[in-house]
């Protein structure tokens, strides 16, 4: 095997690796949501004990990482590649760490009906879900429009968060929501919207892995 077939092999081992990682990301978000819609309690203590799992991933995608750039002496544009990807799975590790700690917060609820606080928030769940997704598929698919997408349809996730803020201040106002749940739903609220900034991240990288750009910076 050439050197050069070997360098696309472990780039596509790579790939691969990453995918696993984004989508076990996301189908924890699922879960999360899920079970707290129908009041599954076990479903999301099993949540918080699965952490070591992405917490793995991300460890030996680091590693692999490293190890193509060290030993394989890329060229620019798989570099770019790799160090994008290296980027990517610490944005994907910390939207792993919020959905756990949005678990601990639905726990602290009683996995009460969010949408008594806020009909903003389950739309706001719903839109956060659907810009990590596009992120991750931009970047797996390398599709830079689809990147640009995705910065720029954070501006709805900000927009729900401050409807969110302000139904939440109405009901402290009237006195008609305890003001610890709203501080909760409030934090949950402020969860989804930096899920929302890692997946602009996630987009940003992909930018980056197709031009060298990053924030109209050339880099590489």
């Amino acid at each position: 095997m050439s050197p050069r077939t070997l360098f696309e092999h472990e780039l596509g081992q790579l790939r691969d690796d990453l995918k696993k990682m984004c989508f076990q990301v996301e189908a924890v978000y699922d879960r999360l949501f899920s079970a707290m819609a129908v009041k599954d309690g076990e479903t999301i203590f099993n949540i918080l004990e699965q952490d070591r799992v992405v917490k793995d991933m991300e460890k030996s995608i680091e590693s692999r990482c490293l190890s193509l750039i060290t030993k394989q002496h890329p060229i620019a544009r798989d570099l770019r590649t790799v160090s994008a990807s290296l980027k990517v799975v610490t944005d994907i590790k910390r939207v792993g760490d919020i959905v756990t700690d949005m678990a601990e917060l639905i726990i602290r609820l009683q996995m009460k009906d969010v949408s008594i606080y806020s009909e903003n928030l389950p739309l706001m769940i719903k839109e956060t879900k659907a810009l990590l997704h596009s992120a991750v598929g931009a970047f797996l698919r390398r599709n830079q429009e689809e990147a640009e997408n995705v910065i720029a349809g954070d501006d709805k996730v900000d927009d729900l968060f401050n409807k969110v803020k302000d139904d939440l201040v109405a009901h402290l106002k009237e006195g008609t929501a305890n003001a610890d749940d709203c501080i909760d739903i409030l934090m949950i609220a402020k969860y989804l919207e930096k899920i929302a900034d890692h997946a602009v991240n996630v987009g940003e990288w992909e930018i980056f892995q197709e031009t060298g750009n990053m924030s109209d910076t050339r880099i590489l």
